[in-house]
């Protein structure tokens, strides 16, 4: 049955791709190249702007889901690159292994994410991408490349935005199984953020804070993610937040049926890091997406800027996401450089509403250093981005070392590079 070009996750985007295909070996890949004047690479579709898109080809990733290879002495796990980071951790989980992270949602592509430099949270816990140890990719000219950690090009390639060639298989560093139990507080002042930020993030493993901005001196809910065997016993209070007596969803007022398990009850990693379970798509897609990733140094400048744009912001929102991230050496990760904290934005599906806003917005957060996530909506131009991502100058030298003819070059990464 021959697949359909279709929509992203969203449903905001119609690909327009004249044809796709889904490749399951390295040679299927080298062969759908062959010839091929434009090529993009889309895995779980779960990116809310064009940076998938093409007018050429659109390979699919699916199908490069080979199954996961353990190195218990080196400490890795190899998987083919489509594989969903959900199934990934089932497999590790089976054999008594773990990633150190998740994302807040596990159906998404091992390789997409990493090229997006999407992440879990967590003071201590790297991004996805800083968790790879290696990666093979096939070039324009169907080259197949291998770089490993210390590698030249290494820094360059993780966080590659698909513009060096397409991925197929993933080495990521993994470690022994682990518990986490999950607490959620509710309520908490913005006030009592401003001033204990880093206590409050250092709860837990991971801590995500969640607000609707509809009551802007206020946070709505904290979601503690505690390791069993390292982190110290949930408060019984937190700051005057008080913990939650039933399981909550992130959304006021919907159903918790489908959110991993939370009220303290311990859990396998895969089971408790990401904030909905695999066997549930989280909504029906009717959401548009935006993060900012702030200099963790900047984060009460940033958070001042919601509260005082609340007004604006709260009638297009259903939830903004406030969480850490460490820093990391790769080029073009959100957290280059420095610690970083992420406010992601869900909006409802009101594109031109939603985008007048974020140049609002970006006006505000970009002077503070804040950086788009790569697979969002965002509004920023070339000058803004190599401001925000000061080794995009050195990206684009190595993307058209990789791929001279301009092959896997879209609109997007036209509009990123300038020029």
């Amino acid at each position: 049955m021959p697949l359909e070009i279709g929509t992203n996750w969203a449903g905001n985007l119609t690909y327009g791709a004249e044809r796709i295909v889904a490749p399951t070996t390295v040679d299927e890949v080298r062969e759908a190249l062959a010839g091929a004047s434009q090529v993009r690479a889309v895995g779980s579709r779960h990116s809310f702007n064009t940076i998938a898109d093409t007018s050429g080809l659109l390979l699919a990733t699916s199908g490069l889901a080979a199954a996961p290879v353990i190195d218990e002495r080196a400490g890795t796990v190899t998987v083919g690159a489509g594989m969903r980071y959900g199934e990934l951790g089932a497999a590790l989980q089976q054999k008594g292994w773990a990633l150190a992270n998740l994302a807040s949602l596990p159906h998404i592509s091992v390789a997409g994410a990493i090229a997006t430099g999407t992440h879990g949270s967590g003071d201590r816990v790297p991004s996805l991408a800083a968790a790879v140890a290696g990666l093979e990719l096939v070039t324009a000219n169907g080259d197949v490349v291998t770089l490993r950690r210390g590698d030249i090009d290494f820094n360059a390639a993780v966080v590659s935005l698909g513009a060096l060639g397409i991925v197929t298989s993933v080495t990521l560093d993994i470690e022994p199984t682990f518990e986490v139990s999950q607490h959620v507080y509710e309520s908490l002042a913005l006030e009592r953020v401003l001033d204990s930020f880093d206590a409050i993030t250092s709860l837990g493993y991971s801590v995500s804070m969640f607000t609707t901005w509809r009551d802007p001196q206020t946070i709505d809910q904290v979601w503690v993610k505690r390791r069993t065997d390292a982190d110290a016993p949930a408060p019984a209070e937190l700051l005057g937040a008080r913990p939650a007596t039933v399981a909550r969803h992130p959304l006021p007022g919907i159903s918790a049926e489908f959110c991993t398990a939370q009220l303290g009850e311990p859990g396998a990693w895969v089971d408790r890091l990401p904030h909905f379970r695999l066997d549930f798509t989280p909504s029906n897609g009717d959401e548009l997406q935006t993060e900012y990733l702030v200099p963790r140094a900047r984060i009460g400048e940033a958070l001042d800027v919601m509260r005082e744009m609340a007004p604006r912001v709260a009638p297009l929102l259903q939830v903004n996401e406030i969480r850490t991230v460490p820093a990391d050496e790769l080029w073009l990760s959100p957290s280059n450089g420095h610690d970083v904290v992420g406010l992601h934005l869900t909006w409802l599906p009101a594109q031109s509403e939603v985008e007048r806003l974020l140049v609002e917005l970006e006006e505000r957060l970009l002077p503070l250093g804040a950086r788009p996530h790569w697979g969002k909506l965002f509004a920023a131009d070339s000058p803004a981005l190599h401001e925000a991502y000061p080794k995009l100058a050195d990206f684009r030298g190595v993307a058209e070392r990789y791929d001279p003819r301009g092959v896997f070059r879209n609109d997007f990464l036209r509009r990123v590079f300038g020029g």
